[in-house]
């Protein structure tokens, strides 16, 4: 059960953002991709949790505090467990940056402290079932879960001019946040994609993200309806950006 109240039943946008639109020609997924990119079946719909990260995602990578306090509160509603609302706050200084995800943090706080002031008791979830590896490994870890994600080894002229990047995004956000296996790759991605449609500028890697977000099994008409609900319930432009990666990256994939 997930909800219940008494009686009832590094400088991180940097990294992230150097994903090179090389990546958007990532196409289906490798086929030992690993038990954590099957997490969910195949659907045409994204589900209330789902949605709730998207919108989660999105308002926190816009800084809007106030926004994100009434959407935690709608997904820890809709099944959202804290320590998952946390991974994505968490995995959202890969993206906007560390003030942004402390922000946004504070305020999932607030809103778990707020509810259990009012008799709400929230599932805590689980923490990660396995170590995070450190130094090489961490990179080699990294290393193989972007690969799983694209579905071919990363490369691109940006990784031969700053090296550094590709080692950050390797064992920072590959490595250090995708190892982290209490929130399932589906749901990670579906934070990207919310979190990259919020920022400007981001189009390329957002149209890589769609594709990547296809790689672990997500489906056009979910990341179609994602679109939808980032322009009816967060900002039409935000909806129209992820339109407009989704496209791109539909016309980019070979036919089937």
């Amino acid at each position: 059960m997930r909800n219940t109240q008494h009686g009832k039943c590094l400088p991180a946008a940097a990294f992230a953002l150097a994903l090179a639109a090389v990546c958007s020609h990532a196409t289906s997924a490798p086929p030992n991709a690993g038990a954590t990119m099957q997490a969910q079946a195949p659907s045409e719909t994204l589900s209330m949790r789902q949605q709730a990260i998207v919108q989660v995602a999105a308002w926190g990578a816009a800084g809007d505090m106030s926004r994100l306090a009434a959407a935690l509160n709608q997904g820890l509603d809709a099944g959202l467990n804290v320590n998952e609302a946390k991974e994505v706050l968490v995995q959202l200084y890969a993206y906007a940056g560390f003030p942004r995800s402390l922000n946004a943090l504070t305020e999932l706080m607030k809103v778990v402290d707020a509810r259990k002031q009012r008799g709400v008791r929230d599932e805590a979830g689980q923490a990660p079932t396995r170590p995070i590896p450190s130094g090489d490994a961490l990179l080699a870890a990294g290393t193989a879960n972007q690969t799983r994600l694209i579905g071919a080894p990363a490369r691109g002229a940006i990784y031969d001019f700053a090296p550094v990047i590709d080692q950050y995004l390797k064992a920072h956000l590959f490595g250090a946040i995708f190892e982290r296996d209490n929130l399932d790759w589906q749901s990670r991605e579906l934070a990207t994609v919310g979190m990259l449609s919020a920022l400007q500028g981001a189009e390329s890697q957002l149209q890589a993200h769609m594709g990547f977000s296809m790689n672990v099994g997500l489906t056009a008409g979910q990341l179609g309806q994602l679109s939808q609900l980032l322009s009816d319930k967060v900002d039409e432009a935000m909806g129209r950006r992820a339109q407009a990666a989704l496209t791109r990256q539909l016309a980019s994939r070979p036919s089937r």
